[in-house]
């Protein structure tokens, strides 16, 4: 039996398949570098540039500024441009941009601007690199093996996420940070040399009809996502989710530690629990993705994802309450929390990506990812003037609606019946 070989009833183990562990490789190893550095930017900020509340909010927009107003257009694009082609350049790209910020800080030349020209930087690498990689792993995998592939990517990016922070921390201490930079620019060096090694076949990208210009992808992109059959509920779910979301994520840190009065390492360690909850999550995604089906398996995520915060808003909890239950409650809620986007996490990708046609992919994801960093971003605002005006816990009550919310349109639609091997039935109304 060949490596891509399946069996009926079992689930294929896609570590086997050469394209994909090349692929899952270079994201495993950009996710730790990236994990990694991600305490040194955060040092940077506040030790080195003694940034003011103002230029960390402004540098923290400046990543999520390319998706606003460039995540369409790259989209349209992936749809015409090779997106093996576009992952090696952004890598070596990030090579470029990163291996500089050693030689600002060894020249004494880094500030607040030349720093906010690398976050911006980046900010539009990963825009070209995500927008290129979703689409590019169904010509890696077989589509009857995207839950799997997205379940294995989950898996190595949470131990990254959870890890990583810890790693990172150890090794600024020893080395410093302009060689953590450098290694992290070195990883992304080997993570090029993985993608340029992967054996795959894109067909010749579609050039423009005459007459066409991207304004008209983008609204082709956008009518085929919002007017799919399951892709539409899909797509209002994860955007009604995403509001949810930034609302919880945006005031969990400052509820935790100001009204709890949390110490911070019991705070890292109630996060470590999310991980951990991610983790088990995405082993367990193909599955229960396989059992229920692909809108069962969304539904299980969006309703877990309930229980966690609601009763965080409703559980009577103060700075006098006993740290031993508080610690107990918040980790058992960030456990939930993780497994809840563990499991729904591979089943919602794989869906998609198994649902739209190589044509369409560029612009269905990015359709969908960028209107979730548009709410996202207005989510957080909002998130301010909730929690000014009804304190902490109500804030994170009206996230428990949000969420609620976007389960109940997965659970009134007809993608609650999708499953991962019908896909191909799956049509335009």
């Amino acid at each position: 039996m060949s490596d891509g070989a399946e069996r009926p009833g079992v689930l294929p183990e896609v570590l086997r398949l050469p394209s994909f562990a090349l692929f899952w490789s270079a994201t495993t190893i950009r996710a730790f570098g990236s994990a990694i550095a991600g305490v040194a930017f955060q040092v940077l900020i506040v030790s080195v540039l003694n940034a003011s509340p103002v230029e960390i909010s402004i540098l923290s927009a400046l990543g999520v500024v390319p998706y606003l107003f460039f995540g369409l257009i790259i989209g349209a694009l992936m749809d015409r441009w090779r997106r093996q082609r576009t992952l090696v350049i952004t890598s070596v790209g990030r090579v470029v941009v990163l291996g500089a910020i050693p030689a600002l800080l060894l020249t004494g030349t880094l500030s607040f601007s030349s720093f906010a020209v690398v976050i911006l930087l980046l900010g539009v690498l990963t825009l070209f690199a995500d927008s290129a990689a979703q689409p590019f792993l169904p010509h890696i995998v077989p589509r009857s093996s995207l839950m799997m592939a997205n379940s294995r990517l989950a898996q190595s990016e949470t131990v990254a996420g959870t890890a990583g922070p810890a790693l990172g921390g150890v090794l600024l201490s020893l080395l410093g940070a302009p060689i953590l930079f450098a290694f992290e620019a070195v990883v992304n060096a080997v993570a090029a040399i993985l993608q340029s090694r992967i054996v795959v076949q894109e067909a010749r990208p579609q050039r423009r009809p005459e007459g066409r210009h991207i304004g008209h992808d983008i609204v082709e992109g956008m009518r085929y996502t919002y007017g799919h059959r399951t892709l539409r509920p899909l797509a209002l779910s994860v955007h009604i989710w995403f509001l949810g979301n930034s609302i919880a994520a945006t005031v969990f840190a400052v509820f935790v530690l100001r009204d709890l009065a949390l110490p911070p390492w019991a705070f890292g360690l109630t996060l470590a629990f999310g991980g951990v909850g991610g983790f088990l999550g995405a082993m367990l995604a193909p599955r229960i993705g396989a059992k229920l089906g692909a809108g069962r398996a969304i539904l299980l995520g969006r309703t877990l994802v309930i229980v966690p915060w609601l009763v965080l808003s409703v559980m009577p909890l103060d700075a006098s309450s006993s740290l031993p239950v508080l610690v107990s409650v918040i980790s058992v809620a960030q456990f939930l929390y993780g497994l809840s986007m563990g499991i729904e996490d591979a089943n919602d990708t794989g869906y998609r990506q198994a649902v739209a046609p190589d044509h369409m992919q560029g612009r269905m994801n990015s359709t969908i990812r960028t209107v979730n960093r548009v709410v996202f971003f207005f989510g957080a605002l909002l998130t301010g003037f909730l929690a000014t005006v009804l304190g902490y816990q109500p804030t994170i009550g009206v996230a428990t609606i949000a969420f609620a919310a976007a389960a109940l349109v997965v659970a009134l639609s007809p993608l609650l019946n999708a499953r991962h091997e019908d896909v191909a039935d799956v049509s335009i109304e």
